[in-house]
């Protein structure tokens, strides 16, 4: 239904161009939050600018989700705005094409300062909206860039200072540019927040705050979240002028997708590895999403997919942004149809065409197992999400099942020989905890090159490694650079010199005495032998 905050007046609707309440609370009904095949409005239906309608025309995007259909009245006539929807459904057109509508180009007259800012909770999300918003702004001529921890300020600066009229960035990078003066947010007029629920959960509400404080007050502000916690409904009390709350019928909030059929078992930790690789091999499945708790086990897993002959990749926080960008596009290419992820880097991620979606652990609560199986049955396309539950895992589970109110209170014993797992899923009867050679068909990770982002905070292996090492726990918590602790200095074996920097002094053979250091004082040092051989090894520096 669609309701207005207690401050809300009684729109105008002839004013607005919106559907009076009657018509909007019938609409969402016969919508149910899914796009409507053939009778479904247009996007011109709204006069939208001809070129972002030609610009979505050309990548066979013509008629508008139930979100985009309830929204684009109100805010392309610039009134605030709430929407509230299932992930999937088109939320970012829904205030892509109004903030397009607004800026303007520099054909017709744009001086190249930010106009637009979307804020996003992570990376992923970031590159995924600013692409469509390329995408639908290209025929105007509008420059979108995205703005985003993990590689280097310096292409990012570059591009500001050429000029741009939307910025979609993360809370830490944006702060960071605008407090160093490269990014210039004085002539904002519309803001979005989008995914407000999951930039809550990931601790970014002060920086939402301090960034409110630097675009002007006068301007056009839309939150799109799947859930309303308390705090957002706070923070958006006191942001947004006057907003009307869209909210579609079956959001996430408490439901779960209907186009998506649900297995639950119960599964012994030591048989996920074989059960994974039978799920992994029903019949007409296309991609796959699966998901971890730990960073840890992510890359476990992903590596043993790969060796028992799937193209596995993994997305968690300890890969470096470039290794993470490698694993999306290698998934969004089809090089790799297996992506294991942990939550928080899954966040945003936004893949046509994965039909499993494949809980490895049990979720943490009802609101991570919504988000993890939104993955797949996307608009109004089918899925399936199995979800394999340990046993020490059946409280928690048995939770998420009551908040849900779903009917799997009791999931069955299971093993990767259960019958009922190639029954449900339609695995092959032959199935074997290998993929078949004749199946394996895709290019595989390493057919992806990994981009040289210029990252911060990355290591490289000696040899030249790609630079995809470790990269911060938290999605965005990159700072500028500035001075850095010193880390120990590493020795190679046998080599006697800390890696990066200078060899060290030749020691003399007989005495075992290193040469004299900057205080003239001569330290001795210690000789490893191996097995009576007179090869030894420097102890790593203290």
């Amino acid at each position: 239904m669609t309701e207005n905050t207690p401050t809300t007046p009684e729109l105008d609707h002839a004013e607005t161009g919106a559907p009076a309440p009657e018509q909007l609370e019938q609409a969402v009904e016969e919508l149910g939050g899914a796009p409507v095949a053939e009778d479904a409005p247009l996007f011109s239906y709204f006069d939208v600018h001809p070129d972002v309608v030609a610009a979505l025309a050309e990548v066979g995007i013509t008629r508008t989700f139930a979100i985009q259909e309830l929204t684009l009245p109100l805010a392309l006539a610039g009134n605030d705005l709430i929407g509230q929807a299932r992930t999937g459904t088109g939320k970012t057109l829904g205030f892509g094409v109004p903030m397009l509508q607004r800026v303007v180009p520099p054909a017709e007259g744009g001086d190249g300062v930010p106009q637009a800012l979307v804020v996003v909770p992570t990376r992923e999300l970031c590159v995924q909206v600013s692409r469509d918003l390329a995408t639908a702004g290209s025929k105007r001529g509008i420059r979108v860039q995205a703005i985003y921890g993990g590689r280097a300020f310096e292409p990012q600066v570059a591009a500001l200072q050429a000029g741009v009229e939307i910025v979609v960035g993360t809370p830490g990078r944006l702060l960071d540019l605008a407090q160093r003066g490269d990014l210039i947010l004085g002539k904002v007029k519309v803001l979005v927040l989008d995914e407000a629920d999951e930039m809550l959960d990931l601790g970014f509400l002060p920086d939402i705050e301090r960034i409110l404080a630097m675009v002007p007050d006068k301007r056009q502000t839309m939150l799109f979240s799947a859930t309303m916690p308390g705090p957002i409904v706070t923070l958006s009390r006191s942001f947004m002028t006057q907003p009307t709350h869209i909210r579609a019928h079956g959001n996430d909030e408490g439901s779960t997708v209907p186009q998506t059929t649900q297995f639950i078992y119960r599964a012994h930790n030591l048989d996920k590895p074989e059960l994974l690789s039978r799920v992994l091999q029903a019949r007409d499945r296309s991609l796959v999403m699966v998901f971890c708790r730990t960073k840890r086990t992510a890359q476990k897993v992903a590596d043993e997919l790969v060796d028992r002959g799937f193209a596995a990749a993994a997305v968690h926080g300890d890969l470096g942004q470039g290794a993470r960008e490698q694993a999306l596009r290698a998934f969004r290419s089809g090089k790799v149809d297996v992506l294991v992820a942990t939550d928080v880097a899954a966040r945003g991620i936004d893949v046509t065409g994965v039909s499993h979606v494949v809980n490895y652990q049990c979720p943490e609560d009802e609101k991570t197992y919504l988000h993890r199986i939104g993955r797949t049955g996307r608009a109004g396309s089918e899925g399936v999400a199995v979800t394999l539950v340990d046993w020490d895992d059946i409280p928690r589970w048995q939770l998420i099942n009551k908040a849900l109110e779903l009917d799997f209170t009791d999931p069955p014993e299971t093993y990767s020989t259960s019958p009922w797992v190639y029954s449900d899923l339609d695995v092959p009867e032959g199935a074997t905890g290998r993929l078949p050679r004749s199946q394996r068909t895709r290019e595989g990770l390493d057919a992806e090159t990994v981009e040289d982002l210029g990252e911060t905070g990355k290591r490289t292996r000696s040899g030249g490694g790609s630079g995809a090492g470790r990269g911060p726990a938290r999605e965005d918590e990159e700072k500028p650079a500035g001075p850095r602790k010193s880390r120990p200095r590493r020795r190679t074996r046998g080599s006697g010199a800390a890696v990066g920097d200078a060899p060290a002094a030749p020691a003399d053979a007989s005495s075992g005495e290193a040469a004299a250091t900057g205080d003239g004082a001569a330290r001795k040092r210690r000789r490893r032998r191996r097995g009576g051989s007179g090869q030894g090894s420097a102890e790593p520096a203290a």
